[in-house]
Protein backbone atom coordinates (compact mmCIF):
# COMPACT_ATOMS: atom_id res chain seq x y z
CA UNK A 1 0.00 0.00 0.00
CA UNK A 2 1.32 3.47 -1.22
CA UNK A 3 1.46 6.09 1.42
CA UNK A 4 2.17 9.59 1.14
CA UNK A 5 4.41 11.01 3.99
CA UNK A 6 3.23 12.76 6.49
CA UNK A 7 5.04 16.13 5.65
CA UNK A 8 4.08 20.14 6.33
CA UNK A 9 4.26 22.71 3.83
CA UNK A 10 3.57 22.52 0.14
CA UNK A 11 1.80 19.96 -1.37
CA UNK A 12 3.94 17.79 -3.34
CA UNK A 13 3.53 15.74 -6.78
CA UNK A 14 1.17 12.79 -7.36
CA UNK A 15 2.71 9.36 -6.85
CA UNK A 16 4.28 8.33 -9.83
CA UNK A 17 1.50 6.05 -10.51
CA UNK A 18 -0.87 8.23 -10.57
CA UNK A 19 -1.60 9.87 -13.52
CA UNK A 20 -0.48 13.66 -13.37
CA UNK A 21 -2.58 16.87 -14.72
CA UNK A 22 -0.02 19.36 -13.17
CA UNK A 23 0.72 21.43 -16.71
CA UNK A 24 0.14 25.24 -15.43
CA UNK A 25 -1.02 23.52 -12.35
CA UNK A 26 2.54 23.47 -10.48
CA UNK A 27 2.49 27.56 -9.11
CA UNK A 28 -0.81 26.95 -7.85
CA UNK A 29 -0.19 23.24 -6.24
CA UNK A 30 3.03 24.82 -4.49
CA UNK A 31 0.80 26.85 -2.35
CA UNK A 32 -1.49 24.35 -1.03
CA UNK A 33 -0.68 22.99 2.67
CA UNK A 34 -1.12 19.69 4.25
CA UNK A 35 -3.40 20.10 7.12
CA UNK A 36 -6.05 17.76 7.37
CA UNK A 37 -5.56 14.84 9.50
CA UNK A 38 -7.20 11.74 9.82
CA UNK A 39 -9.67 13.15 12.76
CA UNK A 40 -10.46 16.05 10.40
CA UNK A 41 -11.28 14.27 7.90
CA UNK A 42 -13.43 12.11 9.76
CA UNK A 43 -14.99 15.23 11.53
CA UNK A 44 -15.40 17.19 7.76
CA UNK A 45 -17.17 14.10 6.50
CA UNK A 46 -19.73 13.91 9.59
CA UNK A 47 -20.82 17.49 8.84
CA UNK A 48 -21.18 16.98 5.32
CA UNK A 49 -23.35 13.94 5.29
CA UNK A 50 -25.60 15.29 8.73
CA UNK A 51 -27.25 18.06 7.35
CA UNK A 52 -30.07 19.42 9.10
CA UNK A 53 -32.46 20.61 6.24
CA UNK A 54 -34.03 17.50 5.60
CA UNK A 55 -34.62 15.78 8.36
CA UNK A 56 -38.22 17.15 8.47
CA UNK A 57 -38.83 15.94 5.09
CA UNK A 58 -38.40 12.73 5.85
CA UNK A 59 -40.05 12.82 8.95
CA UNK A 60 -43.56 14.39 6.90
CA UNK A 61 -43.49 10.85 5.60
CA UNK A 62 -44.38 8.94 7.97
CA UNK A 63 -42.70 6.16 9.90
CA UNK A 64 -42.23 4.73 6.31
CA UNK A 65 -39.58 7.16 6.04
CA UNK A 66 -37.11 5.07 8.38
CA UNK A 67 -37.91 1.73 6.04
CA UNK A 68 -36.62 3.48 2.89
CA UNK A 69 -34.18 4.94 4.65
CA UNK A 70 -32.95 1.52 6.03
CA UNK A 71 -33.51 0.13 2.51
CA UNK A 72 -31.28 3.25 0.21
CA UNK A 73 -28.92 2.77 3.09
CA UNK A 74 -27.94 -1.30 1.55
CA UNK A 75 -28.71 0.11 -2.03
CA UNK A 76 -27.14 3.12 -2.35
CA UNK A 77 -25.42 4.77 1.28
CA UNK A 78 -22.76 1.63 1.23
CA UNK A 79 -22.16 1.09 -2.86
CA UNK A 80 -21.92 4.43 -3.30
CA UNK A 81 -18.93 4.94 0.02
CA UNK A 82 -16.92 1.64 -1.83
CA UNK A 83 -16.77 3.37 -4.57
CA UNK A 84 -15.71 6.49 -3.71
CA UNK A 85 -13.41 4.25 -1.22
CA UNK A 86 -11.70 3.05 -4.64
CA UNK A 87 -11.57 6.19 -6.46
CA UNK A 88 -10.51 8.63 -3.55
CA UNK A 89 -6.98 6.49 -2.22
CA UNK A 90 -6.53 5.01 -5.68
CA UNK A 91 -6.58 8.95 -7.20
CA UNK A 92 -5.68 11.07 -4.21
CA UNK A 93 -5.47 14.22 -6.82
CA UNK A 94 -6.54 17.78 -5.37
CA UNK A 95 -9.63 18.10 -7.38
CA UNK A 96 -11.36 14.60 -6.50
CA UNK A 97 -14.59 14.52 -8.32
CA UNK A 98 -13.67 16.82 -11.57
CA UNK A 99 -10.02 14.63 -11.96
CA UNK A 100 -11.58 11.15 -11.65
CA UNK A 101 -13.84 12.16 -14.92
CA UNK A 102 -11.07 14.37 -16.30
CA UNK A 103 -9.39 11.11 -16.65
CA UNK A 104 -12.27 9.30 -17.59
CA UNK A 105 -14.02 11.03 -20.05
CA UNK A 106 -12.02 13.93 -20.91
CA UNK A 107 -12.09 17.64 -20.37
CA UNK A 108 -14.87 18.69 -22.07
CA UNK A 109 -17.57 16.25 -20.29
CA UNK A 110 -15.68 16.87 -17.07
CA UNK A 111 -15.77 20.44 -17.17
CA UNK A 112 -19.35 20.77 -18.12
CA UNK A 113 -20.18 18.11 -14.84
CA UNK A 114 -17.96 20.36 -12.21
CA UNK A 115 -20.16 23.59 -13.33
CA UNK A 116 -23.35 21.49 -11.83
CA UNK A 117 -21.48 20.10 -9.28
CA UNK A 118 -19.84 23.38 -8.11
CA UNK A 119 -23.13 25.63 -8.61
CA UNK A 120 -25.37 23.37 -6.39
CA UNK A 121 -23.64 24.97 -3.62
CA UNK A 122 -24.54 28.34 -4.17
CA UNK A 123 -27.95 27.24 -4.78
CA UNK A 124 -28.14 25.18 -1.30
CA UNK A 125 -27.14 27.99 0.71
CA UNK A 126 -29.08 31.26 -1.26
CA UNK A 127 -32.04 28.62 -1.36
CA UNK A 128 -33.06 25.90 1.53
CA UNK A 129 -29.87 26.53 3.81
CA UNK A 130 -30.53 30.35 4.02
CA UNK A 131 -34.50 30.09 4.30
CA UNK A 132 -34.13 27.21 7.54
CA UNK A 133 -31.78 29.41 8.75
CA UNK A 134 -34.41 32.56 8.18
CA UNK A 135 -37.33 30.22 9.65
CA UNK A 136 -35.23 29.28 12.95
CA UNK A 137 -34.19 32.28 13.78
CA UNK A 138 -38.30 33.92 13.33
CA UNK A 139 -39.28 30.91 15.16
CA UNK A 140 -37.40 31.19 18.78
CA UNK A 141 -35.99 34.63 18.40
CA UNK A 142 -37.61 37.88 16.77
CA UNK A 143 -39.56 38.10 13.33
CA UNK A 144 -37.66 39.45 10.50
CA UNK A 145 -39.62 41.64 8.45
CA UNK A 146 -39.21 43.62 5.06
CA UNK A 147 -35.88 44.01 4.19
CA UNK A 148 -34.56 42.67 7.64
CA UNK A 149 -34.87 38.99 6.01
CA UNK A 150 -32.87 40.00 3.46
CA UNK A 151 -30.27 41.15 5.34
CA UNK A 152 -30.28 38.51 7.89
CA UNK A 153 -30.11 36.27 4.67
CA UNK A 154 -27.13 38.14 3.12
CA UNK A 155 -25.31 37.90 7.04
CA UNK A 156 -25.77 34.30 6.84
CA UNK A 157 -24.31 33.95 2.98
CA UNK A 158 -21.15 36.08 3.97
CA UNK A 159 -20.58 34.95 7.06
CA UNK A 160 -19.90 31.52 5.43
CA UNK A 161 -17.96 33.27 2.26
CA UNK A 162 -16.05 34.40 4.84
CA UNK A 163 -15.22 31.08 6.94
CA UNK A 164 -14.65 29.56 3.60
CA UNK A 165 -11.82 31.77 2.01
CA UNK A 166 -9.40 31.34 5.40
CA UNK A 167 -6.63 28.97 4.89
CA UNK A 168 -7.13 25.23 5.64
CA UNK A 169 -5.25 25.03 8.86
CA UNK A 170 -7.99 27.80 10.39
CA UNK A 171 -11.29 26.51 7.94
CA UNK A 172 -10.68 23.29 8.85
CA UNK A 173 -12.55 23.89 12.46
CA UNK A 174 -15.58 24.67 10.99
CA UNK A 175 -16.72 21.64 9.92
CA UNK A 176 -15.24 20.50 13.44
CA UNK A 177 -17.44 22.72 14.89
CA UNK A 178 -20.15 21.95 12.68
CA UNK A 179 -19.85 18.26 13.13
CA UNK A 180 -19.51 18.37 16.75
CA UNK A 181 -22.66 21.06 17.09
CA UNK A 182 -24.96 18.21 15.30
CA UNK A 183 -23.66 15.45 17.84
CA UNK A 184 -24.24 17.50 20.70
CA UNK A 185 -27.75 19.06 19.04
CA UNK A 186 -29.39 16.01 17.90
CA UNK A 187 -27.83 13.84 20.76
CA UNK A 188 -29.75 16.50 23.43
CA UNK A 189 -33.26 16.68 21.22
CA UNK A 190 -32.97 12.77 21.84
CA UNK A 191 -32.84 12.84 25.74
CA UNK A 192 -35.32 15.41 25.64
CA UNK A 193 -37.71 13.37 23.64
CA UNK A 194 -37.30 10.45 26.25
CA UNK A 195 -38.30 13.16 28.97
CA UNK A 196 -41.06 14.19 27.03
CA UNK A 197 -42.15 10.48 26.58
CA UNK A 198 -42.24 9.85 30.33
CA UNK A 199 -43.90 12.37 31.07
CA UNK A 200 -46.07 13.10 27.92
CA UNK A 201 -46.29 9.59 26.30
CA UNK A 202 -45.94 10.01 22.77
CA UNK A 203 -48.04 9.03 19.39
CA UNK A 204 -48.27 5.28 18.32
CA UNK A 205 -46.55 4.06 15.23
CA UNK A 206 -48.32 1.66 13.75
CA UNK A 207 -46.29 -1.22 12.26
CA UNK A 208 -48.21 -0.97 9.03
CA UNK A 209 -47.46 2.51 8.66
CA UNK A 210 -43.39 1.39 8.04
CA UNK A 211 -44.88 -0.76 5.02
CA UNK A 212 -43.02 0.71 2.47
CA UNK A 213 -45.13 2.16 -0.98
CA UNK A 214 -43.71 3.21 -4.23
CA UNK A 215 -45.24 6.52 -3.65
CA UNK A 216 -43.93 6.90 -0.48
CA UNK A 217 -40.57 5.82 -2.22
CA UNK A 218 -41.07 8.41 -4.91
CA UNK A 219 -41.36 10.63 -2.52
CA UNK A 220 -38.63 10.32 -0.42
CA UNK A 221 -36.07 9.15 -2.64
CA UNK A 222 -34.45 12.47 -3.22
CA UNK A 223 -34.21 14.27 0.26
CA UNK A 224 -32.95 10.63 2.04
CA UNK A 225 -30.00 9.95 -0.78
CA UNK A 226 -29.46 13.68 -0.71
CA UNK A 227 -28.77 13.08 2.84
CA UNK A 228 -26.59 10.40 2.16
CA UNK A 229 -24.20 12.30 -0.34
CA UNK A 230 -20.67 13.94 0.42
CA UNK A 231 -18.22 11.15 0.81
CA UNK A 232 -15.85 12.27 -2.16
CA UNK A 233 -15.77 16.25 -0.85
CA UNK A 234 -12.31 15.09 1.10
CA UNK A 235 -11.13 13.81 -1.63
CA UNK A 236 -11.83 17.41 -3.61
CA UNK A 237 -8.46 18.35 -1.04
CA UNK A 238 -6.62 15.58 -1.26
CA UNK A 239 -3.09 17.09 -1.46
CA UNK A 240 -3.58 19.30 1.67
CA UNK A 241 -4.54 16.15 3.45
CA UNK A 242 -1.62 14.33 5.26
CA UNK A 243 -2.62 10.77 3.91
CA UNK A 244 -5.15 10.18 1.79
CA UNK A 245 -4.36 7.12 0.30
CA UNK A 246 -5.11 5.73 4.16
CA UNK A 247 -7.71 7.92 5.44
CA UNK A 248 -10.76 8.36 2.72
CA UNK A 249 -10.88 4.79 2.87
CA UNK A 250 -11.33 4.64 6.95
CA UNK A 251 -12.94 7.79 7.18
CA UNK A 252 -15.79 6.91 4.80
CA UNK A 253 -16.57 3.85 6.72
CA UNK A 254 -16.62 5.33 10.44
CA UNK A 255 -18.39 8.99 8.88
CA UNK A 256 -21.17 6.03 7.44
CA UNK A 257 -21.82 4.74 10.27
CA UNK A 258 -22.14 7.71 12.41
CA UNK A 259 -24.58 9.23 10.01
CA UNK A 260 -27.19 6.43 10.27
CA UNK A 261 -27.32 7.12 13.82
CA UNK A 262 -27.28 10.92 13.84
CA UNK A 263 -30.45 10.73 10.82
CA UNK A 264 -32.21 7.58 12.35
CA UNK A 265 -32.60 8.91 16.22
CA UNK A 266 -33.82 12.12 15.32
CA UNK A 267 -36.69 11.15 12.79
CA UNK A 268 -37.75 8.68 15.17
CA UNK A 269 -38.23 10.96 17.72
CA UNK A 270 -39.92 13.90 15.61
CA UNK A 271 -42.39 11.11 14.77
CA UNK A 272 -42.58 10.18 18.70
CA UNK A 273 -43.43 13.81 19.43
CA UNK A 274 -45.82 15.34 16.39
CA UNK A 275 -48.85 14.16 14.78
CA UNK A 276 -48.15 13.19 11.66
CA UNK A 277 -50.53 16.15 9.85
CA UNK A 278 -48.69 18.73 11.83
CA UNK A 279 -44.75 17.68 10.10
CA UNK A 280 -43.84 19.86 7.70
CA UNK A 281 -40.94 19.62 5.57
CA UNK A 282 -39.85 23.16 6.09
CA UNK A 283 -40.42 23.36 9.84
CA UNK A 284 -40.71 19.72 11.19
CA UNK A 285 -37.18 19.36 12.96
CA UNK A 286 -37.85 22.81 14.36
CA UNK A 287 -41.54 22.69 15.71
CA UNK A 288 -40.41 18.95 17.02
CA UNK A 289 -37.53 20.64 19.06
CA UNK A 290 -40.37 23.98 20.71
CA UNK A 291 -42.78 20.83 21.74
CA UNK A 292 -39.72 18.29 23.19
CA UNK A 293 -38.39 21.65 25.29
CA UNK A 294 -41.45 22.24 27.03
CA UNK A 295 -40.76 19.58 29.42
CA UNK A 296 -38.12 22.10 31.02
CA UNK A 297 -40.59 25.03 30.98
CA UNK A 298 -43.78 25.98 28.64
CA UNK A 299 -46.86 24.46 27.51
CA UNK A 300 -48.36 23.15 24.01
CA UNK A 301 -51.94 24.75 24.09
CA UNK A 302 -54.69 22.52 22.22
CA UNK A 303 -54.17 23.94 18.63
CA UNK A 304 -51.08 22.93 18.60
CA UNK A 305 -49.08 26.19 19.54
CA UNK A 306 -46.20 25.87 21.49
CA UNK A 307 -44.89 28.44 24.30
CA UNK A 308 -41.46 28.28 25.78
CA UNK A 309 -40.74 29.48 29.04
CA UNK A 310 -37.75 29.41 31.86
CA UNK A 311 -35.54 26.86 30.85
CA UNK A 312 -37.30 25.98 28.07
CA UNK A 313 -37.08 29.00 26.38
CA UNK A 314 -33.14 28.95 27.11
CA UNK A 315 -32.77 25.69 25.72
CA UNK A 316 -34.60 26.54 22.83
CA UNK A 317 -32.50 29.50 21.94
CA UNK A 318 -28.97 27.35 22.60
CA UNK A 319 -30.83 24.57 19.93
CA UNK A 320 -31.60 26.97 17.56
CA UNK A 321 -28.08 28.50 17.57
CA UNK A 322 -27.08 25.50 17.47
CA UNK A 323 -28.83 24.53 14.17
CA UNK A 324 -28.32 27.92 12.61
CA UNK A 325 -24.89 26.69 13.26
CA UNK A 326 -25.27 23.22 11.56
CA UNK A 327 -27.13 24.73 8.72
CA UNK A 328 -24.16 27.34 8.08
CA UNK A 329 -21.19 24.84 8.79
CA UNK A 330 -23.27 22.55 6.19
CA UNK A 331 -22.35 24.76 3.37
CA UNK A 332 -19.28 25.68 4.20
CA UNK A 333 -18.32 22.14 4.39
CA UNK A 334 -19.56 21.45 1.22
CA UNK A 335 -18.35 24.62 -0.39
CA UNK A 336 -14.55 23.65 0.67
CA UNK A 337 -14.81 21.11 -1.67
CA UNK A 338 -16.75 21.79 -4.24
CA UNK A 339 -14.59 25.43 -4.61
CA UNK A 340 -11.78 23.53 -4.91
CA UNK A 341 -12.39 21.15 -7.68
CA UNK A 342 -13.79 23.91 -9.48
CA UNK A 343 -10.50 25.80 -9.19
CA UNK A 344 -8.34 22.36 -10.14
CA UNK A 345 -11.25 22.17 -13.61
CA UNK A 346 -10.56 26.39 -14.12
CA UNK A 347 -6.92 25.85 -14.16
CA UNK A 348 -6.70 22.57 -15.93
CA UNK A 349 -8.50 24.21 -18.88
CA UNK A 350 -11.92 23.87 -18.13
CA UNK A 351 -12.97 27.24 -16.97
CA UNK A 352 -11.12 30.68 -17.01
CA UNK A 353 -7.97 30.60 -15.56
CA UNK A 354 -8.10 33.76 -13.53
CA UNK A 355 -11.11 31.21 -11.23
CA UNK A 356 -8.16 28.61 -11.06
CA UNK A 357 -5.78 30.42 -8.79
CA UNK A 358 -4.92 29.44 -5.25
CA UNK A 359 -4.23 32.71 -3.11
CA UNK A 360 -0.69 32.97 -1.97
CA UNK A 361 -1.76 33.87 1.49
CA UNK A 362 -4.55 31.50 1.93
CA UNK A 363 -3.77 28.58 0.00
CA UNK A 364 -7.55 28.70 -0.75
CA UNK A 365 -9.55 29.29 -4.23
CA UNK A 366 -10.53 32.73 -2.96
CA UNK A 367 -11.96 33.75 -6.38
CA UNK A 368 -14.43 30.97 -6.74
CA UNK A 369 -15.25 31.40 -3.16
CA UNK A 370 -16.19 35.12 -3.96
CA UNK A 371 -18.30 34.25 -6.94
CA UNK A 372 -20.47 31.47 -5.41
CA UNK A 373 -20.95 33.58 -2.58
CA UNK A 374 -22.40 36.49 -4.94
CA UNK A 375 -24.45 33.92 -6.57
CA UNK A 376 -25.79 32.48 -3.53
CA UNK A 377 -27.11 36.38 -2.60
CA UNK A 378 -28.47 36.72 -6.16
CA UNK A 379 -30.41 33.83 -6.26
CA UNK A 380 -31.77 34.87 -2.19
CA UNK A 381 -33.21 38.26 -3.69
CA UNK A 382 -34.66 37.14 -6.61
CA UNK A 383 -36.20 33.87 -5.54
CA UNK A 384 -37.79 35.96 -2.22
CA UNK A 385 -39.01 38.19 -4.58
CA UNK A 386 -40.46 35.64 -6.90
CA UNK A 387 -41.89 33.39 -4.17
CA UNK A 388 -43.24 36.95 -2.67
CA UNK A 389 -41.69 35.77 0.97
CA UNK A 390 -43.05 32.01 0.91
CA UNK A 391 -40.87 30.10 2.62
CA UNK A 392 -42.10 26.73 1.68
CA UNK A 393 -42.67 27.73 -1.84
CA UNK A 394 -38.95 28.78 -1.54
CA UNK A 395 -37.48 26.23 0.07
CA UNK A 396 -39.60 23.30 -2.54
CA UNK A 397 -37.77 24.62 -4.95
CA UNK A 398 -34.46 25.32 -3.99
CA UNK A 399 -34.22 22.03 -2.27
CA UNK A 400 -35.03 20.33 -5.46
CA UNK A 401 -32.73 22.16 -7.47
CA UNK A 402 -29.74 21.66 -5.41
CA UNK A 403 -30.61 17.76 -5.33
CA UNK A 404 -31.20 18.03 -9.10
CA UNK A 405 -27.65 19.37 -9.96
CA UNK A 406 -25.56 17.72 -7.54
CA UNK A 407 -27.21 14.47 -8.61
CA UNK A 408 -26.86 15.04 -12.68
CA UNK A 409 -22.78 15.28 -12.04
CA UNK A 410 -23.39 12.21 -10.28
CA UNK A 411 -24.66 10.60 -12.83
CA UNK A 412 -21.27 11.59 -14.70
CA UNK A 413 -18.64 10.63 -12.13
CA UNK A 414 -19.97 7.51 -10.63
CA UNK A 415 -19.13 5.31 -13.82
CA UNK A 416 -15.97 6.83 -13.95
CA UNK A 417 -14.85 3.87 -11.34
CA UNK A 418 -15.80 1.26 -14.32
CA UNK A 419 -13.90 3.23 -16.56
CA UNK A 420 -10.25 3.84 -14.43
CA UNK A 421 -10.22 0.32 -13.43
CA UNK A 422 -9.92 -0.42 -17.53
CA UNK A 423 -7.47 2.67 -18.00
CA UNK A 424 -5.30 2.51 -15.06
CA UNK A 425 -5.36 -1.23 -13.81
CA UNK A 426 -2.00 -0.51 -12.12
CA UNK A 427 -2.50 2.54 -10.36
CA UNK A 428 -1.77 1.91 -6.75
CA UNK A 429 -5.32 1.31 -4.87
CA UNK A 430 -5.14 1.06 -1.36
CA UNK A 431 -8.55 -0.10 -1.21
CA UNK A 432 -10.19 -1.61 -3.75
CA UNK A 433 -14.60 -2.58 -4.27
CA UNK A 434 -14.67 -6.33 -3.95
CA UNK A 435 -15.74 -8.81 -6.28
CA UNK A 436 -13.63 -7.91 -8.80
CA UNK A 437 -14.93 -6.59 -12.42
CA UNK A 438 -18.82 -7.84 -10.99
CA UNK A 439 -18.12 -5.94 -7.55
CA UNK A 440 -17.20 -2.67 -9.77
CA UNK A 441 -20.07 -3.07 -12.15
CA UNK A 442 -22.69 -3.89 -9.11
CA UNK A 443 -21.97 -0.94 -6.97
CA UNK A 444 -21.43 1.76 -10.11
CA UNK A 445 -24.95 0.26 -11.42
CA UNK A 446 -26.51 0.77 -8.20
CA UNK A 447 -25.69 4.38 -7.19
CA UNK A 448 -25.43 5.43 -10.75
CA UNK A 449 -28.85 4.01 -11.82
CA UNK A 450 -30.66 5.44 -7.94
CA UNK A 451 -29.20 8.95 -8.89
CA UNK A 452 -30.17 9.03 -12.07
CA UNK A 453 -33.90 7.83 -11.04
CA UNK A 454 -33.84 10.98 -8.21
CA UNK A 455 -33.21 13.44 -11.21
CA UNK A 456 -36.32 11.93 -13.05
CA UNK A 457 -38.71 12.73 -10.11
CA UNK A 458 -37.26 15.64 -9.24
CA UNK A 459 -38.09 16.83 -12.39
CA UNK A 460 -41.35 15.24 -12.44
CA UNK A 461 -42.88 14.28 -9.17
CA UNK A 462 -45.40 11.60 -9.29
CA UNK A 463 -42.91 9.59 -11.84
CA UNK A 464 -44.65 5.70 -12.19
CA UNK A 465 -47.20 6.60 -9.49
CA UNK A 466 -50.58 4.85 -10.15
CA UNK A 467 -48.59 2.79 -13.02
CA UNK A 468 -48.95 -0.96 -13.09
CA UNK A 469 -51.48 -1.08 -10.40
CA UNK A 470 -49.79 1.02 -7.85
CA UNK A 471 -51.45 3.27 -5.75
CA UNK A 472 -51.79 7.17 -5.52
CA UNK A 473 -52.02 10.30 -7.94
CA UNK A 474 -48.73 11.80 -9.26
CA UNK A 475 -50.18 15.44 -8.57
CA UNK A 476 -49.82 13.72 -4.53
CA UNK A 477 -46.10 13.83 -4.72
CA UNK A 478 -46.22 17.79 -6.09
CA UNK A 479 -44.26 19.43 -3.26
CA UNK A 480 -47.16 20.94 -0.71
CA UNK A 481 -46.23 24.39 -1.43
CA UNK A 482 -46.27 23.93 -5.37
CA UNK A 483 -50.27 21.91 -4.81
CA UNK A 484 -51.74 22.18 -8.17
CA UNK A 485 -48.71 23.88 -10.19
CA UNK A 486 -46.69 20.91 -11.42
CA UNK A 487 -45.88 23.65 -14.91
CA UNK A 488 -44.92 26.64 -12.14
CA UNK A 489 -42.40 23.30 -10.10
CA UNK A 490 -41.48 22.11 -13.29
CA UNK A 491 -40.21 25.42 -14.77
CA UNK A 492 -38.77 25.95 -11.49
CA UNK A 493 -36.26 22.86 -11.76
CA UNK A 494 -35.97 22.99 -15.62
CA UNK A 495 -35.33 26.71 -16.39
CA UNK A 496 -32.05 26.83 -13.98
CA UNK A 497 -30.41 23.45 -15.04
CA UNK A 498 -31.01 25.00 -18.83
CA UNK A 499 -29.54 28.09 -17.73
CA UNK A 500 -26.53 26.54 -16.22
CA UNK A 501 -25.66 24.55 -19.32
CA UNK A 502 -25.17 27.28 -20.95
CA UNK A 503 -22.86 28.95 -18.08
CA UNK A 504 -20.77 25.60 -18.54
CA UNK A 505 -20.19 25.64 -21.96
CA UNK A 506 -19.02 29.56 -21.78
CA UNK A 507 -16.61 28.29 -18.85
CA UNK A 508 -15.14 25.64 -21.44
CA UNK A 509 -15.23 28.68 -24.12
CA UNK A 510 -13.38 30.89 -21.96
CA UNK A 511 -10.38 28.49 -21.11
CA UNK A 512 -9.68 28.10 -24.60
CA UNK A 513 -6.31 29.75 -23.91
CA UNK A 514 -5.44 27.60 -21.29
CA UNK A 515 -6.10 24.61 -23.06
CA UNK A 516 -3.83 26.39 -26.16
CA UNK A 517 -1.13 26.09 -23.69
CA UNK A 518 -1.21 22.48 -22.73
CA UNK A 519 -1.23 20.93 -26.07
Amino acid sequence: MTQAPATHGRAEEPAPETPDLSEGWGEQRSRLRKELRRFDVLLFLICTLVGLDTIGSVAAQGPQGLTWMAILALLFFLPYGLLVAELGSAFPVQGGPYVWTRLAFGRLTAGLNQILYWISNPVWVGGSLCIIALTTWEEFFTPLPGLWKYAAGLVFIWGGALAVVQSVRVGKWVPIAGAVARIVLLGFFLVSVVVFAFQNGVHALPAAEFAPTYAGFVALVPVLIFNYVGFELPSSAAEEMRNPRRDIPLSILRSGFAALLLYGGPILGILFVLPSERIGSLGGFIDACKAVFTVYGGSVAADGTVTLTGAGAVFGGVAAAGLIIGLLTSGVTWAMGAHRAQAVACADGAGPAWLGTISEKHGTPVRVNLLSAILASLLLVVALNLTEGDGEKYFAAGLGLTICTTFISYVITFPSLVVLRRKYPDAPRPYAVPGGRIGVWTVTALATGLVAFTVVVLIWPGFGVGWFGTEGSPADSLPEAFAGQRLAYTLSQVVPLLIIGVVGLVFYALGARTRRTKR
